[in-house]
């Protein structure tokens, strides 16, 4: 489960140029983000053939789509082409990122990093970035209401939180 803030005004995106592409998102390759070789299985000729292992992936949190172009592109087939091709699972592992790569691959604009501030679930962020970041994501382990959550980031989600709904009481939220 991931958790996505929205701080600012995203009317912004709307007027993003794609640049012909399909997928807008921000890139995750640097620092302590991975690239596709971390995702597939190159020994499989199929993927080695296709996919240069160190290109940058991105992150799927926050994404904006040209559905025209993802017509256009018949990204649907794509996606359905490289489950098909997975079925052994001998390509990725289970999960959604890795499908999500290959249908994407050489479709994604880059888009700038403050519109998508990553990691507040695992490491330490920048809190320049935080502030100017439009979305804030709660991606790793530590979500702000596990026990285990990083105490530092928990005021940022803590400030959404109504915590006298009905449901929330249910839980065992603190």
């Amino acid at each position: 489960m991931m958790m996505l803030l929205s701080q600012k005004d995203l009317s912004g995106l709307f007027s993003i140029d794609l640049n012909g592409n399909v997928n807008g998102a921000v890139e995750t390759c640097m620092e302590t983000f991975h690239r596709y070789h971390k995702y597939l299985n190159y020994s499989h000729p199929l993927i080695r053939a296709h996919f240069d292992p160190d290109a940058c992936g991105w992150a799927f949190g926050m994404n904006v789509f040209d559905l025209v172009q993802w017509r256009k592109r018949n990204v649907t087939g794509i996606y359905h082409y490289w489950q098909e091709r997975n079925v052994d699972r001998t390509l990725w592992k289970l999960g959604t990122l890795p499908p999500g790569l290959l249908t994407f691959y050489g479709l994604t604009e880059p888009l700038d990093p403050s519109w998508h501030v990553l990691g507040l679930g695992y490491t330490n962020v920048d809190p320049h970035l935080i502030e100017k970041g439009a979305v804030l994501h709660y991606n790793g382990n530590s979500k702000p209401w596990l026990k285990i959550g990083m105490e530092k980031y928990k005021p940022l989600w803590e400030k959404f939180v109504d915590y006298t709904h009905p449901l929330l009481q249910r839980c065992n939220f603190h």
